[in-house]
Formats: structure tokens, sequence, C-alpha cells
């Protein structure tokens, strides 16, 4: 049998070991440590923005953190893009709010302008002004955040950024993750880069950054006893795991110059066949990573995105199908949308390609030619 072709898997860049070692080496083995230190320093520099930088044990826990610091509560309402992981929803209720899900328009497959305003607009109607407004970078492609940004400035509502599949991607010549009030990084073991596990909140006040790590460390007050007075979490990253962000530091353009690259292949491999399309960058100016490569298929090719991927399953290679957006799953079935049926129509005819940049050149050829074999 062919060797398993996977969809995204974490790619080592030979020095994470280094770090690791010295960590053991110093007995730096706990949470917090020079690692995690120096790896936020190397983050806040690749941004190259004033921010701050706090590293975390999951993307989740940063966007968690950042309802808890905008005072997210019990009955309060969150809009939060549908067409994502529920990664991006779930924080919300853990505050026991309730999600307002927005559909996406079509350009880049992100939250919607028009009908984030409307979302606004009906919720402050009923009496209900959203608390936070959280967009997505889906897939690495970045979002419409001029716009997006200049709705929540006028309706004076914070935006939480989820650029979780964004590390590398560029807005306009500014990175992804740098645009809301905050922002949270993923370093999951399909991502970018990673640290096995782990996440990072982005803030641009050395208030926000010193009051998320206190949260983030279990909420203790500066007192010789152990003190607290606020709720805390256990959300910091280890020394180790932060030992293997310093290491892929190294190698991050590397990454996201290679996923770019097999995106390329992919658009000009797969070209020529009538009723597929390989999505890509609708401007110039919105730069995406390709975290994954996506493709969209005619249903009238007689094909759809589950009949090839077990085709290609039988192949040896992974897919995935698009994210089913948040408004059509059963824990948020009752929670508002406002939009139309672009994610659901994304959701229908999409299908996530092999994309992790330790791929080879031939690995996307035997991609491209078992697509191509169901075309003919």
């Amino acid at each position: 049998m062919n060797k398993r072709i996977w969809l995204s898997l974490a790619h080592m860049g030979g020095q994470e070991q280094k770090y690791i070692q010295e960590a053991f080496d110093t007995n730096w083995v706990v949470p917090l440590g020079p690692n995690v230190d120096g790896f936020e320093k190397d983050l806040v520099g690749y941004l190259n923005e004033d921010v701050y930088i706090t590293a975390l044990s999951a993307g989740t826990a940063a966007l968690h953190l950042a309802l808890v610091m905008l005072g997210v509560k019990a009955g309060d309402e969150v809009i939060c893009q549908s067409f994502t992981f529920a990664a991006s929803a779930n924080p919300i209720v853990y505050q026991g709010a309730l999600p307002v899900f927005v559909d996406s328009e079509p350009d880049t497959w992100n939250m919607s302008p028009a009908f984030l305003e409307k979302a606004i607009v009906e919720r402050i109607a009923l009496g209900k002004k959203p608390k936070a407004i959280i967009p997505v970078h889906l897939y690495g492609m970045p979002a419409k955040m001029d716009e997006i940004m200049a709705i929540a400035a006028r309706y004076d509502i914070p935006v939480v950024e989820d650029a979780a599949e964004a590390l590398g991607s560029v807005y306009k010549g500014k990175k992804c993750g740098t645009f809301g009030k905050f922002s949270a990084l993923s370093f999951n073991g399909n991502k970018m880069i990673t640290t096995s596990g782990g996440g990072a909140l982005v803030s641009h006040t050395e208030e926000d950054n010193q009051q998320a790590r206190k949260l983030a460390t279990q909420a203790r007050d500066n007192a010789p006893w152990y003190q607290h007075s606020q709720i805390g979490y256990n959300y910091r990253m280890s020394n180790i795991s932060a030992g293997i962000g310093r290491g892929q530091m190294h190698v991050l353009e590397d990454h996201v110059a290679r996923r770019q690259e097999i995106h390329e292949i992919y658009r000009h491999s797969l070209a020529q066949i009538k009723g597929l399309e390989v999505y890509a960058s609708p401007y110039p100016e919105l730069v995406s990573n390709y975290w994954l490569s996506c493709i969209l298929i005619d249903p009238t090719t007689g094909q759809t995105p589950e009949s090839v991927r077990i085709a290609l399953e039988k192949e040896n290679i992974e897919t995935r199908p698009l994210w089913k957006p948040m408004h059509l799953q059963p824990v948020f079935q009752e929670c508002p949308f406002y939009g139309d049926e672009t994610s659901e129509k994304l959701f229908k005819t999409g299908l996530c390609l092999p994309s992790g940049s330790s791929l080879e050149d031939s690995d996307i050829r035997r991609v491209t030619d078992a697509i191509g074999s169901l075309f003919c």
C-alpha cells in the first residue's frame, strides 16, 4: 500500500530539542521559565507590531480569557462567525453567554460585514447589545478586517480576533492576529507551528497583558500567602512546550512559504478540471498562509466532497470536509443566526486537501493524480 499522506502533520525544524534539553538541564520543567519568556518575545518580534503576548495551554484558552477580560457574563450575547471550528464558539458558552452566529461572505469565506451589522442592529433593538465580536481567518484566509473593525467601532463593540489558523497570514501589510482588542493564536499539532498543544493571547497594553497572565495562573493576588480575589485558570504554557515553540520559530517563515507553494501546485495541477475550483485569495492585499488548501466541487460533476474523500481514503490519502457551520450544530441549534446559505453551500461542496509543510512534491502529485482520475 502507498504511504499515508496526512492532512497536516507537525513539522519539526531540528532545533526544538536544544531548547527542550536546556529546560531539563536547568530543571525548568514546570510551567513558565526562560523558554516561555523567549517564545513570547519571538512571537512579538514576528508579529512586528506593538503588542504583548501571553503564552497559554491552547488557543481556546486565549479566546476564553479574552471574553473574561471583556466582562462577558451569563445572559450576555457575543457575535461569532458561524463557519468555523467549535473552539471559536465554546468559550462564549463557558461564560454562560449566548452565541449569535453570523454567516460568511463568499469572497473570503469569513464573517460577512453586511450580516454582522444586521445582527448588531437587531440585537440592540431587542435590548441585547453584543459584548464582543469574534471573526475568524478561516483556513488562513484573512477576513475583511477593515469593514469588520469599522462596524465594531461604529457600535463600540470590542473585537476578539480568532487567528488560530492564520499565523503568517497578512491583511493589507499587517499580520493577522494584531487587529482585535484581543487576538488568539493556536499552536496545535496541525497548525503552522506547534508546541504539541498550546496557544497565545495577543493584547495591546501592558495592563491587559498583566491581567491575562494573572488570570492564567489561578489569579493569585500579590501577597506572601495564597490569596485570590477573583476566579482564575490554569492556562499558562509549560516551559517544555515553549521550548518546542522556540525551535519552531526558526522555521515558521519556511513553513508558511511551503504551504503557499503547495497551494500553487494544487491551483496549477487542478486548473483544467471542469467543475472543480481551488479556493484562492480573492484580492492581492489578502495574503493567506494557506494553512489548508481547499477545493469546491460542482455537484453537476457527479462527484461530491464525500465521494472524493472516500476515494482518496482508499488511496491512503487523508482529506477533510470543510467546517460544518456552528448554526447547524446540534449543540447550538437554538442560537440566533444571521445570514443566507453561504456557509451551508460551502460545507456541502468543499473539501480540505493535504497541506502540511513536510509534504513532498511527489506527495502532492499523488493527490492531484488521484483527484484527476475521478473527473475523467
